[in-house]
């Protein structure tokens, strides 16, 4: 029998989620390979035996860059190729099914409920128009609602596997000494440890099968954290998307992002007071045209520097979260925001004092603002993040604004002032949280006094 030859295109994450909840074990196809694309160091690395079937797949899948895609083709007699990674424009998808398709290939983009795991649990899913539109502060605000209903939740979080992937098939983190040990990147420490400081075990990884076996051994409701804009990898009883009216339209223009506008029950247009009221109603425009029937809560973020009186008058280099001002398209973060506020002399621009893989980051995302982004996806980017915030305090540097999820303080030297720019959602008027997640909570739990 002939199977259909498929190449997954990815960026470490939904590519392995894809073959996992599609093709491990189908003998109708077989999956010649993955490419990667954005995150740094995954290429030339194999998907494992172990988790993709030794009985299909004994050597494992090979993973291979994706600016090789045409060449990958032919020499692998590709059929067809199965787009698996999330924020990217529609025109962006046009121009990579062009490539595929003048290959003699298919391109396909795979249904978002095909890889939507059925869960005994009942599921909330926080997703995403475009990356940095607040989804992790909108996670702990839902995690504070369910628990004081008193539910038990274990949160999931979107994919991050950019070490060993066998040892991160199923990944439990209930501690800071948790994330020490398990060696995570910048990047996953962002996502994991505000959860783990706001009360919730984490769970991420490789398999989701195996994941939700262990959330569902400990937890009385799950919580997706999608990544990105991507779709949830859950199927959820309550489906909560936001979007971001300071990039008003991009909920329509971005993919997954409109899918997830679409397939929501709840949509949270979030920033509302710091956006203009016309980017407001832009987004409340698209909405009631895609999706009427959603709840759509208003929801600020309110930026709250620790201690903003280091800023005042001073030269500040701010350091914002990574993924939100590369693909996620920000020109500037609440680092910005908390040091403008308090009265910051200037933000200096680092591109003159950048070091090593940073220096590509600026190449690859030229239009990035006068911010230096926390990439820590490897030992060498932080010793260059470190490097260059040292430089630029040599360079006359007089404070550091730490718009991360995390003290970045903890992780890298900074010789001068510096303190983090908090932000926490919340939501203005009605409906609000309590409203949205009204289906599942226990009889009586939404009466507060």
């Amino acid at each position: 029998m002939t199977r259909t030859r498929i190449l997954i295109l990815g960026a470490a994450g939904r590519d392995f989620h894809v073959f996992n909840a599609r093709y491990r074990g189908n003998q109708d196809v077989e999956v010649v390979g993955f490419t990667a694309q954005q995150i740094p160091n995954i290429e030339d690395r194999r998907y494992p035996a172990a988790i993709a079937g030794e009985d299909l797949y004994p050597n494992g899948i090979q993973i291979h860059p994706e600016d090789e895609l045409e060449r990958l083709i032919g020499e692998l007699r590709v059929d067809r190729c199965v787009m698996a990674y999330s924020d990217v424009s529609h025109e962006y998808v046009g121009h990579l099914a062009s490539r595929v398709n003048a290959t003699g290939a298919d391109f396909e983009l795979p249904n978002s409920a095909a890889t939507m795991l059925e869960s005994k649990l009942p599921v909330v899913a926080v997703c995403a128009a475009r990356t940095g539109v607040g989804k992790s502060q909108t996670s702990r605000a839902v995690a504070n609602v369910l628990r004081e209903a008193g539910l038990e939740v274990g949160v999931v979080r979107h994919p991050m596997p950019y070490g060993d992937l066998l040892a991160q098939r199923m990944q439990r983190f209930a501690t800071v000494e948790d994330l020490v040990e398990q060696d995570v990147t910048i990047e996953e420490r962002e996502e994991y440890e505000p959860h783990i400081a706001n009360g919730s075990v984490v769970f991420a990884g490789v398999d989701y099968h195996a994941i939700l076996e262990a959330v569902e051994a400990e937890a009385d409701v799950i919580l997706w954290d999608g990544g990105n804009n991507d779709t949830a990898f859950f199927k959820p009883n309550v489906y909560i998307t936001l979007v971001d009216p300071h990039r008003p339209g991009h909920e329509l223009l971005y993919y997954p992002g409109e899918t997830n506008l679409r397939l929501a029950d709840v949509v949270i247009i979030n920033k509302v007071r710091t956006a203009k009221p016309e980017d407001v109603a832009t987004v409340k425009a698209n909405i009631a045209a895609v999706n009427p029937g959603a709840m759509v809560i208003e929801a600020a973020s309110p930026i709250r520097p620790d201690d903003p009186s280091i800023f005042a008058g001073k030269k500040v280099l701010a350091v914002e979260d990574g993924p939100t001002c590369t693909h996620g398209g920000m020109a500037y973060g609440a680092a910005v925001i908390g040091a403008r506020e308090a009265g910051a002399s200037e933000i200096v621009d680092p591109r003159p004092f950048l070091v090593g893989e940073l220096k590509a980051t600026f190449e690859k995302y030229p239009d990035v603002g006068p911010i230096l982004p926390a990439m820590g996806y490897g030992d060498q980017q932080i010793a260059d993040l470190e490097a260059t915030i040292q430089n630029a305090v040599d360079g006359g540097v007089e404070a550091v604004a730490i718009g991360t999820p995390i003290d970045l303080s903890g992780l890298v030297k900074i010789s001068v002032p510096h303190t983090r720019v908090r932000y926490e959602l919340e939501p203005i008027g009605k409906p609000d949280l309590w409203d949205a997640l009204a289906p599942m909570l226990p009889e009586g739990a939404g009466i507060r006094t």
